[in-house]
């Protein structure tokens, strides 16, 4: 086996920060791509209502996540070892959950709403598209010593970064939206952002970092030598 086809066989630092980026950055855009309610504590935003009168089943709080919808109440609050909330899914996307009553008390034609729905749905598929471009691009980071295996992983790592800073961004707006808009439909109901929105960011920082570093590798700056004599060295060694 030819020297550069070794994982770890040159720029082992850089080999290794790159790994443990790319391994966060997969981590975190997987447990957002299968969050509620596959995984009840990863979710994108939540609606509730601060109760006011004594505890009922009634639902006070809606999760919103990548697969789904739950709902919890009082006397069924959400948890991260034992959640039992009532839940729509797992089912990508979010047609047949918004009830058609409320699109009429806020204006809004069925069209228009499936026509946002499916453009979010794109979004949502992203997240887990991401997470995949992130696991190659941590694959092909163990093989540094080969320089198109370098810029290939310099590719992947790109791709995730963008993919994960569109997601991020978008997200973002639908939570800032949805903070204005449902107020606005009724005074009693509240928006908070979900951890799955933080966790995006985390995953963007940490792809952005293996840019950094696989691109200062790829063009031998930033300190990063050409390592010529350890690969010199291996293949004397397997001569001999």
């Amino acid at each position: 086996m030819k020297p550069e086809h070794k994982p770890l066989n040159a720029y082992r630092k850089i080999s290794l920060i790159c790994v443990f980026l790319l391994l966060a950055a997969f981590v975190l855009l997987l447990l957002v791509g299968i969050s509620l309610p596959i995984v009840h504590p990863v979710y994108i935003i939540r609606v509730y209502a601060t109760p006011t009168g004594p505890a009922t089943s009634l639902g006070t709080e809606l999760r919103f996540g990548i697969w789904g919808v739950c709902a919890y109440s009082q006397l069924n609050p959400p948890s991260v070892l034992n959640d039992d909330g009532l839940c729509y899914g797992p089912r990508l996307g979010y047609q047949d959950v918004i009830p058609s009553v409320i699109l009429a008390q806020i204006g809004l034609s069925q069209g228009l709403i499936d026509a946002a729905l499916k453009g979010l749905l794109v979004v949502l598929i992203i997240h887990i598209v991401a997470a995949g471009f992130s696991l190659a691009g941590l694959f092909t980071s163990l093989f540094l010593a080969s320089h198109s295996m370098t810029i290939l992983s310099l590719l992947l790592s790109v791709i995730t970064a963008i993919l994960s800073t569109v997601v991020f961004v978008i997200d973002i707006v639908v939570a800032a939206v949805a903070r204005v808009k449902i107020p606005e439909f009724s005074n009693d109901l509240s928006v908070g952002v979900g951890n799955a929105v933080w966790m995006v960011l985390g995953a963007l920082v940490a792809s952005w970092l293996g840019v950094i570093f696989l691109s200062a590798r790829a063009c031998f700056c930033c300190g990063v030598r050409r390592q010529v004599f350890d690969l010199c060295f291996s293949q004397t060694k397997q001569i001999r």
